[in-house]
Protein backbone atom coordinates (compact mmCIF):
# COMPACT_ATOMS: atom_id res chain seq x y z
CA UNK A 1 0.00 0.00 0.00
CA UNK A 2 3.06 2.28 0.33
CA UNK A 3 3.08 2.93 -3.39
CA UNK A 4 -0.62 4.55 -3.41
CA UNK A 5 0.04 6.28 -0.63
CA UNK A 6 3.40 7.67 -2.32
CA UNK A 7 1.49 8.79 -5.40
CA UNK A 8 -1.77 10.41 -3.80
CA UNK A 9 -3.97 7.45 -4.08
CA UNK A 10 -4.18 6.04 -0.19
CA UNK A 11 -4.76 8.99 2.48
CA UNK A 12 -4.83 11.70 0.06
CA UNK A 13 -6.74 15.52 0.66
CA UNK A 14 -6.42 14.81 4.89
CA UNK A 15 -6.56 17.81 6.71
CA UNK A 16 -3.23 18.68 8.74
CA UNK A 17 -3.48 19.19 12.79
CA UNK A 18 -0.08 20.03 13.36
CA UNK A 19 -0.86 23.34 15.75
CA UNK A 20 -0.77 22.71 19.63
CA UNK A 21 -4.23 25.20 19.82
CA UNK A 22 -6.05 22.42 17.13
CA UNK A 23 -4.25 19.38 18.94
CA UNK A 24 -5.27 20.27 22.37
CA UNK A 25 -8.87 20.89 21.21
CA UNK A 26 -9.22 17.90 19.20
CA UNK A 27 -8.14 15.95 22.48
CA UNK A 28 -10.84 18.14 24.14
CA UNK A 29 -13.18 16.56 21.84
CA UNK A 30 -11.56 13.04 21.67
CA UNK A 31 -12.65 12.87 25.69
CA UNK A 32 -16.24 14.05 25.12
CA UNK A 33 -17.01 11.90 22.70
CA UNK A 34 -14.76 8.34 23.93
CA UNK A 35 -12.75 9.16 27.42
CA UNK A 36 -9.63 8.80 25.00
CA UNK A 37 -7.14 10.98 24.37
CA UNK A 38 -3.81 11.35 22.00
CA UNK A 39 -0.04 12.03 22.69
CA UNK A 40 0.61 12.81 19.09
CA UNK A 41 1.89 16.35 18.15
CA UNK A 42 0.95 15.95 14.50
CA UNK A 43 -1.50 13.97 12.69
CA UNK A 44 -3.88 13.67 9.82
CA UNK A 45 -7.80 14.20 9.89
CA UNK A 46 -10.61 13.24 7.23
CA UNK A 47 -13.81 14.48 7.09
CA UNK A 48 -14.88 13.12 10.14
CA UNK A 49 -12.12 14.09 12.26
CA UNK A 50 -10.60 10.65 12.25
CA UNK A 51 -6.76 10.28 11.89
CA UNK A 52 -5.10 7.09 10.93
CA UNK A 53 -2.67 7.77 13.33
CA UNK A 54 -4.44 8.28 16.36
CA UNK A 55 -5.97 4.93 15.60
CA UNK A 56 -2.84 3.29 15.27
CA UNK A 57 -1.85 4.58 18.78
CA UNK A 58 -5.44 3.84 20.20
CA UNK A 59 -5.32 0.28 18.63
CA UNK A 60 -8.70 1.26 17.31
CA UNK A 61 -9.47 2.64 13.64
CA UNK A 62 -12.89 2.35 14.85
CA UNK A 63 -12.23 4.99 17.61
CA UNK A 64 -15.19 7.27 16.24
CA UNK A 65 -17.22 3.98 15.26
CA UNK A 66 -17.57 2.01 17.91
CA UNK A 67 -20.72 0.29 16.22
CA UNK A 68 -20.63 1.07 13.50
CA UNK A 69 -24.25 2.35 12.56
CA UNK A 70 -23.90 6.21 14.55
CA UNK A 71 -20.46 7.83 13.15
CA UNK A 72 -19.16 10.73 15.48
CA UNK A 73 -17.34 13.29 14.25
CA UNK A 74 -14.77 16.21 15.23
CA UNK A 75 -14.88 19.24 13.27
CA UNK A 76 -11.57 21.35 13.73
CA UNK A 77 -12.08 23.17 10.63
CA UNK A 78 -14.51 23.60 7.85
CA UNK A 79 -11.83 22.53 5.13
CA UNK A 80 -12.34 19.31 6.27
CA UNK A 81 -16.02 19.32 4.20
CA UNK A 82 -13.35 18.12 0.93
CA UNK A 83 -11.43 15.88 3.07
CA UNK A 84 -12.17 11.93 2.53
CA UNK A 85 -13.98 9.80 4.73
CA UNK A 86 -11.87 6.63 5.92
CA UNK A 87 -13.47 3.33 7.05
CA UNK A 88 -16.77 3.93 5.46
CA UNK A 89 -19.53 1.94 6.93
CA UNK A 90 -22.02 3.66 5.59
CA UNK A 91 -21.88 5.19 1.91
CA UNK A 92 -24.67 8.30 3.13
CA UNK A 93 -21.99 9.28 5.92
CA UNK A 94 -19.58 11.42 3.89
CA UNK A 95 -22.18 13.19 1.57
CA UNK A 96 -24.54 13.85 4.87
CA UNK A 97 -20.96 15.30 7.00
CA UNK A 98 -20.34 17.30 3.80
CA UNK A 99 -23.88 18.76 3.36
CA UNK A 100 -24.02 19.49 7.04
CA UNK A 101 -20.66 21.52 7.20
CA UNK A 102 -21.91 23.45 3.63
CA UNK A 103 -25.34 24.14 5.20
CA UNK A 104 -24.18 25.75 8.30
CA UNK A 105 -20.44 26.93 7.08
CA UNK A 106 -20.71 30.67 8.75
CA UNK A 107 -21.69 29.29 11.66
CA UNK A 108 -19.08 26.20 12.27
CA UNK A 109 -16.62 28.52 11.06
CA UNK A 110 -17.07 31.13 13.99
CA UNK A 111 -17.41 28.21 16.69
CA UNK A 112 -14.29 26.39 15.09
CA UNK A 113 -12.67 29.50 15.66
CA UNK A 114 -12.08 28.88 19.32
CA UNK A 115 -13.55 25.38 19.98
CA UNK A 116 -13.92 21.85 18.35
CA UNK A 117 -16.97 20.64 17.64
CA UNK A 118 -18.14 17.38 18.13
CA UNK A 119 -21.05 15.52 17.11
CA UNK A 120 -22.55 12.06 16.12
CA UNK A 121 -25.18 11.47 12.97
CA UNK A 122 -28.04 9.66 14.69
CA UNK A 123 -30.40 6.77 13.84
CA UNK A 124 -32.92 4.87 15.34
CA UNK A 125 -30.66 1.99 15.49
CA UNK A 126 -28.15 1.64 18.48
CA UNK A 127 -26.13 -1.72 17.14
CA UNK A 128 -26.13 -4.11 14.37
CA UNK A 129 -26.88 -7.41 15.85
CA UNK A 130 -28.73 -8.68 12.69
CA UNK A 131 -28.69 -7.43 8.81
CA UNK A 132 -32.47 -7.04 9.16
CA UNK A 133 -31.96 -3.92 11.30
CA UNK A 134 -30.20 -2.26 8.26
CA UNK A 135 -33.37 -1.32 7.28
CA UNK A 136 -34.80 0.26 10.43
CA UNK A 137 -32.36 2.69 9.01
CA UNK A 138 -34.11 5.50 7.32
CA UNK A 139 -33.54 8.94 8.38
CA UNK A 140 -30.44 10.35 10.06
CA UNK A 141 -30.45 13.12 12.14
CA UNK A 142 -26.68 15.07 12.70
CA UNK A 143 -26.48 16.32 16.13
CA UNK A 144 -23.62 18.57 16.87
CA UNK A 145 -22.29 21.18 19.74
CA UNK A 146 -18.69 22.55 20.84
CA UNK A 147 -17.16 20.65 23.58
CA UNK A 148 -17.90 23.78 25.92
CA UNK A 149 -21.71 23.49 24.85
CA UNK A 150 -22.36 26.74 23.01
CA UNK A 151 -24.55 25.77 20.84
CA UNK A 152 -26.83 23.81 24.02
CA UNK A 153 -25.97 27.40 25.96
CA UNK A 154 -26.87 29.74 23.20
CA UNK A 155 -30.57 27.94 22.49
CA UNK A 156 -31.07 28.24 26.70
CA UNK A 157 -30.37 31.97 26.25
CA UNK A 158 -32.52 32.75 23.33
CA UNK A 159 -35.24 30.57 25.19
CA UNK A 160 -34.78 32.74 28.58
CA UNK A 161 -34.69 35.86 26.01
CA UNK A 162 -38.00 34.98 24.93
CA UNK A 163 -39.14 34.66 28.36
CA UNK A 164 -37.25 38.02 29.84
CA UNK A 165 -39.40 39.37 26.33
CA UNK A 166 -42.76 38.25 27.31
CA UNK A 167 -43.52 38.07 30.84
CA UNK A 168 -44.76 41.34 32.41
CA UNK A 169 -42.81 41.25 35.65
CA UNK A 170 -39.32 40.07 34.14
CA UNK A 171 -37.61 42.71 35.08
CA UNK A 172 -37.76 41.55 38.57
CA UNK A 173 -36.94 38.13 38.11
CA UNK A 174 -33.30 38.41 39.75
CA UNK A 175 -33.27 34.62 39.36
CA UNK A 176 -33.78 35.08 35.61
CA UNK A 177 -31.81 37.79 34.39
CA UNK A 178 -28.66 36.04 36.72
CA UNK A 179 -29.26 33.18 34.32
CA UNK A 180 -29.16 35.42 31.08
CA UNK A 181 -26.24 36.96 32.26
CA UNK A 182 -24.20 33.94 32.69
CA UNK A 183 -25.27 32.57 29.58
CA UNK A 184 -23.99 35.44 28.00
CA UNK A 185 -20.44 35.71 29.82
CA UNK A 186 -19.99 32.41 27.36
CA UNK A 187 -22.10 32.75 23.82
CA UNK A 188 -21.56 36.56 23.50
CA UNK A 189 -24.67 38.58 22.14
CA UNK A 190 -26.70 35.52 20.45
CA UNK A 191 -28.81 38.34 19.06
CA UNK A 192 -25.85 39.69 16.90
CA UNK A 193 -24.17 36.60 16.52
CA UNK A 194 -25.98 33.62 16.60
CA UNK A 195 -23.97 30.27 17.27
CA UNK A 196 -26.73 27.89 16.63
CA UNK A 197 -26.78 25.13 14.29
CA UNK A 198 -29.48 23.99 11.77
CA UNK A 199 -31.19 21.25 12.45
CA UNK A 200 -29.96 18.63 10.08
CA UNK A 201 -31.96 15.86 9.08
CA UNK A 202 -31.72 13.69 5.60
CA UNK A 203 -33.99 10.67 4.40
CA UNK A 204 -32.16 7.75 3.20
CA UNK A 205 -33.70 5.17 1.59
CA UNK A 206 -31.28 3.97 -0.60
CA UNK A 207 -27.46 3.43 0.52
CA UNK A 208 -24.50 0.88 0.89
CA UNK A 209 -22.83 -0.85 3.83
CA UNK A 210 -19.62 -2.52 4.64
CA UNK A 211 -21.47 -4.57 7.58
CA UNK A 212 -22.68 -8.13 7.25
CA UNK A 213 -20.00 -8.42 4.18
CA UNK A 214 -21.62 -5.37 1.71
CA UNK A 215 -25.09 -4.95 1.76
CA UNK A 216 -26.85 -2.49 -0.98
CA UNK A 217 -30.59 -1.50 0.16
CA UNK A 218 -33.12 0.45 -2.73
CA UNK A 219 -35.96 0.96 -1.49
CA UNK A 220 -36.51 4.24 -3.47
CA UNK A 221 -37.05 2.48 -6.62
CA UNK A 222 -40.58 0.99 -8.06
CA UNK A 223 -39.45 -2.23 -6.78
CA UNK A 224 -37.17 -2.53 -3.93
CA UNK A 225 -34.51 -5.34 -3.25
CA UNK A 226 -31.17 -5.42 -1.22
CA UNK A 227 -27.80 -7.04 -3.05
CA UNK A 228 -25.79 -8.44 -0.87
CA UNK A 229 -22.05 -9.16 -1.66
CA UNK A 230 -21.21 -11.30 1.03
CA UNK A 231 -23.24 -14.95 2.18
CA UNK A 232 -26.67 -14.40 1.49
CA UNK A 233 -27.94 -17.71 3.50
CA UNK A 234 -26.03 -16.33 6.31
CA UNK A 235 -28.22 -12.47 6.95
CA UNK A 236 -31.21 -14.70 7.48
CA UNK A 237 -34.87 -13.38 6.38
CA UNK A 238 -34.56 -9.74 5.24
CA UNK A 239 -38.00 -7.43 5.27
CA UNK A 240 -37.52 -6.69 1.91
CA UNK A 241 -39.05 -8.69 -1.11
CA UNK A 242 -35.86 -9.34 -3.11
CA UNK A 243 -32.73 -10.73 -1.83
CA UNK A 244 -30.27 -10.89 -4.57
CA UNK A 245 -26.58 -11.98 -4.69
CA UNK A 246 -23.95 -10.57 -6.67
CA UNK A 247 -23.41 -14.26 -7.86
CA UNK A 248 -27.09 -13.95 -9.50
CA UNK A 249 -26.14 -11.49 -12.61
CA UNK A 250 -29.76 -12.56 -14.67
CA UNK A 251 -31.47 -11.89 -10.99
CA UNK A 252 -29.02 -7.91 -10.78
CA UNK A 253 -29.47 -7.08 -14.32
CA UNK A 254 -33.26 -7.69 -14.19
CA UNK A 255 -33.71 -5.47 -11.15
CA UNK A 256 -31.11 -3.06 -12.61
CA UNK A 257 -33.55 -2.24 -15.94
CA UNK A 258 -37.25 -2.98 -14.48
CA UNK A 259 -36.22 0.00 -12.22
CA UNK A 260 -34.39 2.00 -14.93
CA UNK A 261 -31.29 2.36 -13.42
CA UNK A 262 -28.77 1.67 -16.11
CA UNK A 263 -28.09 2.35 -19.71
CA UNK A 264 -25.58 0.66 -22.52
CA UNK A 265 -22.33 3.13 -22.26
CA UNK A 266 -22.29 2.99 -26.23
CA UNK A 267 -25.61 4.53 -26.57
CA UNK A 268 -24.91 7.15 -23.80
CA UNK A 269 -24.97 10.90 -24.72
CA UNK A 270 -22.24 13.18 -24.41
CA UNK A 271 -19.41 10.60 -23.49
CA UNK A 272 -16.69 8.95 -26.11
CA UNK A 273 -18.44 5.18 -25.81
CA UNK A 274 -15.91 3.67 -27.66
CA UNK A 275 -12.52 5.56 -25.66
CA UNK A 276 -14.35 4.02 -22.48
CA UNK A 277 -14.77 0.56 -24.00
CA UNK A 278 -11.17 0.52 -25.55
CA UNK A 279 -9.25 1.33 -21.78
CA UNK A 280 -12.00 -1.13 -19.78
CA UNK A 281 -10.48 -3.83 -22.75
CA UNK A 282 -6.73 -2.80 -21.68
CA UNK A 283 -7.71 -3.04 -17.65
CA UNK A 284 -8.65 -6.83 -19.20
CA UNK A 285 -5.77 -7.60 -20.84
CA UNK A 286 -3.69 -5.70 -17.64
CA UNK A 287 -5.04 -8.25 -15.62
CA UNK A 288 -4.83 -11.23 -18.09
CA UNK A 289 -0.55 -10.60 -18.30
CA UNK A 290 -0.27 -10.35 -15.18
CA UNK A 291 -1.47 -13.40 -14.32
CA UNK A 292 0.70 -15.25 -16.88
CA UNK A 293 3.63 -13.28 -15.08
CA UNK A 294 3.89 -11.04 -18.48
CA UNK A 295 6.55 -7.94 -17.43
CA UNK A 296 3.75 -4.40 -17.59
CA UNK A 297 6.50 -1.66 -16.90
CA UNK A 298 5.93 1.42 -18.77
CA UNK A 299 3.23 -0.90 -20.90
CA UNK A 300 1.51 1.19 -23.60
CA UNK A 301 -2.05 0.55 -26.08
CA UNK A 302 0.37 -0.43 -28.79
CA UNK A 303 2.26 -3.00 -26.57
CA UNK A 304 -0.88 -4.35 -24.67
CA UNK A 305 -2.78 -5.09 -28.49
CA UNK A 306 0.53 -6.91 -28.70
CA UNK A 307 0.08 -8.84 -25.95
CA UNK A 308 -3.51 -10.06 -26.57
CA UNK A 309 -2.16 -11.66 -30.06
CA UNK A 310 0.46 -13.17 -28.56
CA UNK A 311 -2.17 -14.39 -25.18
CA UNK A 312 -4.90 -15.73 -27.92
CA UNK A 313 -6.84 -18.67 -26.29
CA UNK A 314 -5.99 -16.90 -22.82
CA UNK A 315 -8.14 -14.23 -23.75
CA UNK A 316 -11.39 -14.35 -21.83
CA UNK A 317 -14.96 -14.10 -22.87
CA UNK A 318 -15.07 -10.53 -21.15
CA UNK A 319 -12.89 -9.41 -23.91
CA UNK A 320 -13.83 -10.78 -26.87
CA UNK A 321 -17.72 -9.68 -25.55
CA UNK A 322 -15.89 -5.65 -25.11
CA UNK A 323 -14.03 -6.01 -28.55
CA UNK A 324 -16.86 -6.84 -30.30
CA UNK A 325 -18.98 -3.74 -28.84
CA UNK A 326 -16.30 -1.85 -29.88
CA UNK A 327 -16.27 -3.12 -33.39
CA UNK A 328 -20.00 -1.90 -33.34
CA UNK A 329 -19.11 1.52 -32.47
CA UNK A 330 -16.56 2.19 -34.81
CA UNK A 331 -18.75 1.09 -37.25
CA UNK A 332 -17.15 -2.00 -38.42
CA UNK A 333 -19.33 -5.08 -36.52
CA UNK A 334 -22.59 -6.36 -36.43
CA UNK A 335 -24.48 -5.19 -33.13
CA UNK A 336 -23.38 -8.17 -30.37
CA UNK A 337 -25.87 -9.93 -28.42
CA UNK A 338 -24.12 -9.63 -24.92
CA UNK A 339 -26.70 -11.23 -22.17
CA UNK A 340 -26.58 -10.75 -18.63
CA UNK A 341 -25.33 -14.07 -17.69
CA UNK A 342 -22.21 -13.18 -20.36
CA UNK A 343 -19.16 -11.79 -18.64
CA UNK A 344 -18.76 -8.82 -20.45
CA UNK A 345 -22.52 -7.70 -19.74
CA UNK A 346 -22.20 -5.22 -16.56
CA UNK A 347 -18.86 -4.19 -18.28
CA UNK A 348 -21.05 -2.24 -20.96
CA UNK A 349 -23.41 -0.03 -18.78
CA UNK A 350 -23.43 2.97 -16.71
CA UNK A 351 -26.13 4.34 -14.34
CA UNK A 352 -28.99 6.09 -16.02
CA UNK A 353 -29.46 9.76 -14.33
CA UNK A 354 -31.46 9.91 -11.12
CA UNK A 355 -31.17 9.30 -7.25
CA UNK A 356 -30.06 6.02 -7.05
CA UNK A 357 -27.06 6.89 -9.66
CA UNK A 358 -24.23 7.20 -7.42
CA UNK A 359 -24.92 4.37 -5.77
CA UNK A 360 -25.76 1.78 -8.78
CA UNK A 361 -22.09 2.96 -10.00
CA UNK A 362 -20.82 1.39 -6.83
CA UNK A 363 -22.20 -1.37 -7.65
CA UNK A 364 -21.51 -1.72 -11.46
CA UNK A 365 -17.91 -1.49 -10.00
CA UNK A 366 -18.42 -4.28 -7.82
CA UNK A 367 -19.45 -6.77 -10.73
CA UNK A 368 -17.04 -5.39 -12.89
CA UNK A 369 -13.81 -5.99 -11.00
CA UNK A 370 -10.73 -5.85 -13.72
CA UNK A 371 -12.40 -2.22 -14.30
CA UNK A 372 -9.64 -0.70 -12.21
CA UNK A 373 -10.27 3.16 -12.71
CA UNK A 374 -14.37 2.27 -12.29
CA UNK A 375 -13.57 0.23 -9.19
CA UNK A 376 -10.87 3.15 -7.60
CA UNK A 377 -13.45 6.28 -8.33
CA UNK A 378 -16.58 4.50 -7.34
CA UNK A 379 -15.54 1.83 -4.81
CA UNK A 380 -12.31 2.76 -2.71
CA UNK A 381 -12.82 0.13 0.17
CA UNK A 382 -13.36 -2.60 -2.83
CA UNK A 383 -10.08 -1.12 -4.75
CA UNK A 384 -7.74 -1.50 -1.81
CA UNK A 385 -8.74 -4.74 -0.39
CA UNK A 386 -8.72 -6.18 -4.54
CA UNK A 387 -4.89 -4.47 -4.68
CA UNK A 388 -3.62 -6.49 -1.76
CA UNK A 389 -4.37 -9.69 -3.78
CA UNK A 390 -3.06 -8.71 -7.05
CA UNK A 391 0.61 -9.64 -8.32
CA UNK A 392 3.19 -6.91 -8.12
CA UNK A 393 3.02 -5.95 -11.70
CA UNK A 394 -0.64 -5.56 -11.70
CA UNK A 395 -0.65 -3.31 -8.57
CA UNK A 396 2.65 -1.22 -10.85
CA UNK A 397 0.76 -0.89 -13.88
CA UNK A 398 -2.50 0.16 -12.00
CA UNK A 399 -1.03 2.84 -9.69
CA UNK A 400 1.47 4.27 -12.23
CA UNK A 401 -2.23 4.71 -14.84
CA UNK A 402 -4.15 6.24 -12.16
CA UNK A 403 -1.11 8.55 -11.23
CA UNK A 404 -0.66 9.53 -14.66
CA UNK A 405 -4.09 9.47 -16.17
CA UNK A 406 -6.67 10.21 -13.24
CA UNK A 407 -4.21 11.68 -10.15
CA UNK A 408 -2.25 14.61 -11.85
CA UNK A 409 -5.30 15.93 -14.11
CA UNK A 410 -8.42 14.85 -11.82
CA UNK A 411 -10.08 17.73 -13.88
CA UNK A 412 -9.41 16.89 -17.44
CA UNK A 413 -10.12 13.26 -16.85
CA UNK A 414 -13.44 13.64 -14.98
CA UNK A 415 -14.33 16.27 -18.14
CA UNK A 416 -13.63 13.58 -20.08
CA UNK A 417 -15.57 10.45 -18.34
CA UNK A 418 -18.34 12.66 -17.16
CA UNK A 419 -19.22 15.29 -19.63
CA UNK A 420 -23.26 14.99 -20.78
CA UNK A 421 -25.61 16.74 -22.98
CA UNK A 422 -28.64 17.66 -20.97
CA UNK A 423 -31.91 16.66 -22.00
CA UNK A 424 -34.78 18.59 -22.55
CA UNK A 425 -36.64 17.61 -19.38
CA UNK A 426 -35.34 19.51 -15.90
CA UNK A 427 -32.94 17.41 -14.25
CA UNK A 428 -33.29 14.88 -12.24
CA UNK A 429 -33.39 16.21 -8.18
CA UNK A 430 -32.19 14.08 -5.34
CA UNK A 431 -34.56 14.49 -3.04
CA UNK A 432 -32.42 14.12 0.17
CA UNK A 433 -29.67 16.36 -1.19
CA UNK A 434 -30.28 19.75 -1.43
CA UNK A 435 -26.65 21.30 -2.06
CA UNK A 436 -24.71 20.00 -4.75
CA UNK A 437 -20.60 19.27 -4.26
CA UNK A 438 -18.08 20.84 -5.83
CA UNK A 439 -16.49 20.14 -9.11
CA UNK A 440 -14.11 18.62 -7.37
CA UNK A 441 -15.89 15.91 -5.65
CA UNK A 442 -18.34 15.32 -8.67
CA UNK A 443 -17.05 11.57 -8.36
CA UNK A 444 -19.02 11.11 -5.21
CA UNK A 445 -22.53 12.27 -6.70
CA UNK A 446 -22.36 10.55 -10.26
CA UNK A 447 -19.85 7.80 -10.39
CA UNK A 448 -17.68 7.05 -13.10
CA UNK A 449 -19.88 8.01 -16.19
CA UNK A 450 -21.37 11.14 -15.55
CA UNK A 451 -24.79 11.64 -15.41
CA UNK A 452 -26.95 11.82 -18.85
CA UNK A 453 -30.33 13.45 -18.95
CA UNK A 454 -33.03 11.44 -21.07
CA UNK A 455 -31.88 8.28 -23.45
Amino acid sequence: MKRLIEKGLMFGNLVEVSSPALVERYNRALKHLTGKATAQAEFHIDISGYSPEVGDELGDHLYLNPNGCNRQFILLTTEQRSAPLLNAKFSFSRWILRDFIEANEARLFALTTRDAVAGELMNSVIDLAGADRLFDIKRIHVEADTTGGDVKNARELQERIARFRAEEDAWWDDVLIAEMIGLARQTGDVTRNPVDLKDFVKDVPDFWTAMFGGVYVFRGVEHPAAVVAGDKAALGDLPIKFVLGVQEPNRIAKFLELNGLVEPIVKARGIDGAAILRQKIDFILVDVAATLGRDLTGASRRDLRMLARQMGSALPEAYHGLAALLRWADGGGDWPRIASDHPAYFYTLRAAAGPQEFLVNQLLAELTPLDVRQLFICHKDLFYSLYRGWSEEKRGYVADFLAAEYQVDKAGTRAALFGHEPGMEEPAARPERRTRPARDDLVARVGPWGAVRGR
